[in-house]
């Protein structure tokens, strides 16, 4: 993006919006860029997703539509919600990669303007991602979604953007402290998250002490309210039980991430590990 003399003589609240969408538009002629790697990724994440979907059917005996349909929720929702995981917790290796992290930091804009922006750009491609997911699926099974209310599983995947945002944000700071490792120790938060937030099975199967992990997990409320929403028609004002965690979290999560993603910022200008690769 480029900054001009009347941008900067712009209002603040102005200059962090176009910020913002700087932001947001730089990400997208990223994924422009490495396009052909995109969709090598989305085949793939399809393919995983239909091979859940024929164990479902497999497995699913007299209520083999439901039982796919309950897999398919989980894993669609999970190639969603952990994408846009990814994106931000892998800002800082992707600006080391490109070479632009120095002239990322020294940019006339916050640290927040910044991972809003990628938050964004983040929530709107997977939007893309799942719709094409979708798409594909629907030809592949029969899904019961015969009760479904779409409008209170759009309402509760967007508060739970939100809150994976804002997870994003806490996870993005491991990078900046361990050039060498940090992104390894994002892929630990993703693990994690799949293994206690009941993607592919109930949490109740989950040993007695691993079980209340889940609790910190707004992957697991999401699904818990979405798969509600489409297999039983439950309403939005229903779900309040899986609402209000994702509120608190989406309040919490974003401020933490950027305020631990702030003192990282000036431990690694301070020891060096800003521009280090290794």
């Amino acid at each position: 993006m480029e900054i001009t003399h009347d941008h900067l003589n712009k209002p603040g609240w102005k200059r962090e919006l176009i910020a913002i969408w700087g932001y947001a538009q730089r990400n997208y002629f990223l994924t422009k860029r490495y396009f052909l790697w995109e969709l090598v990724w989305l085949v793939y994440t399809i393919m995983n997703a239909l091979t859940i979907g024929f164990i479902g059917v497999g497995f699913g005996g007299d209520d083999a539509a439901r039982a796919t349909t309950f897999l398919l929720i989980g894993s669609m929702l999970w190639s969603y919600l952990s994408m846009i995981f990814d994106l931000l917790s892998e800002t800082v290796s992707w600006e080391r990669w490109e070479g632009t992290i120095e002239y990322t930091f020294m940019a006339p804009s916050s640290r927040a303007t910044q991972l809003i922006g990628m938050g964004l750009y983040a929530v709107l491609y997977g939007l893309v991602r799942l719709a094409i997911m979708l798409g594909v699926i629907s030809l592949f099974f029969e899904l019961s979604l015969g009760e479904a209310n779409y409008l209170a599983a759009v309402g509760i995947l967007a508060i739970c953007s939100l809150s994976l945002v804002g997870f994003g944000m806490v996870a993005a700071v491991m990078p900046l402290l361990s050039p060498e490792k940090g992104q390894q120790v994002t892929s630990i938060f993703t693990a994690v998250l799949l293994l206690v937030s009941g993607i592919y099975y109930s949490v109740d199967v989950l040993p007695g002490w691993l079980q209340p992990m889940s609790t910190v997990s707004p992957v697991y409320y999401a699904l818990n309210g979405i798969r509600a929403a489409l297999l039983e028609g439950a309403s939005f004002g229903s779900q309040w039980h899986n609402i209000w965690p994702l509120l608190i979290m989406g309040a919490l999560f974003p401020p933490i991430g950027l305020w631990l993603f702030g003192k990282g910022e000036i431990y690694a200008k301070r020891t060096g590990l800003l521009k280090r690769a290794g």
